[in-house]
């Protein structure tokens, strides 16, 4: 029997009702500048949408163009429940949200079979949240897509690079990776390591990028590593961290939102 995932975080990260949802989106979306060229990839942030909701806006408003294009979307995010090596796919062949179901790709995930670094395993899946808040946004601005949701442990940059690469495609394919920044340093420390890691970023640097820089830190610099073979160009978006959004100064999560093309 084919499962589909059920959301974890619904009303919690993010409104269950589904026309709340829409709408909050939509602001995210509106208050955003979009730039050019198209994207091959982008950055978002995973955590609550009160939170990182206008940052991540920022990220998704550079997709909208290509509604009509898109058809598979990789995304990649960090494992923040169960500890494992290397990159990890679910046995579901849907991930449901409040608008709907999105069919994963499972013959891209085939198409990772005999890498090493890749395997099966549910587990880390359970109540996982950085993979689901991404999926509203896409479905929002995408017509017709299919998911690769793979989530990542401890594996070297060149690892995920690897993966990466083999699913890299054309215009049909386009790569989100879902990572925080920096976690629970006060509102100026935090936005001194923010903006070292963004020039880490836009230099597609991973050697520079440290555990303790973002929580997505693995897939990311695998990211940062494919973007250098491809000629690709990293800009920053948006900078911030929940001290300007919905928290306070003292102990604040960073959110940055990037572009690649």
């Amino acid at each position: 029997m084919e499962s589909i995932r059920q959301p974890a975080v619904a009303g919690l990260f993010y409104p269950a009702d589904p026309r709340e949802l829409r709408i909050q989106i939509r602001e995210f979306l509106t208050d955003a500048k979009r730039r050019e060229p198209l994207p091959k990839a982008i950055v978002a942030p995973h955590a609550g949408y009160i939170y990182s909701g206008p940052i991540a806006g920022s990220a998704y408003a550079q997709i909208v163009p290509l509604a009509g294009r898109v058809r598979r979307v990789v995304l990649l995010g960090p494992a923040h429940r169960i500890a494992f090596c290397g990159l990890a796919y679910s046995s579901d062949c849907g991930l449901r949200t409040p608008l709907g179901d999105v069919e994963v790709d499972r013959e891209a995930l085939y198409a990772l079979a005999d890498l090493p670094q890749v395997r099966e395993l549910d587990l880390p899946f359970n109540g996982e949240h950085c993979l689901e808040v991404q999926l509203p946004f896409l479905q929002t601005l995408l017509t017709a897509f299919k998911v690769v949701p793979l989530l990542v442990g401890e594996a070297e940059a060149s690892a995920v690079a690897e993966v990466l690469e083999r699913l890299w495609g054309g215009e049909e394919t386009l790569i989100v990776i879902s990572s925080d920044l920096s976690h629970y340093l006060d509102y100026a420390p935090a936005r001194t390591l923010d903006a070292e890691t963004s020039a880490a970023i836009e230099g597609l640097q991973p050697e520079a990028i440290g555990h303790h820089q973002a929580c997505g830190r693995n897939p990311l610099n695998g990211l940062l590593m494919a973007a250098r073979r491809h000629g690709l160009r990293a800009t920053t978006l948006d900078l911030r961290n929940s001290g300007d959004t919905a928290g306070p100064r003292t102990q604040v999560v960073g959110y940055g939102a990037y572009v690649f093309s």
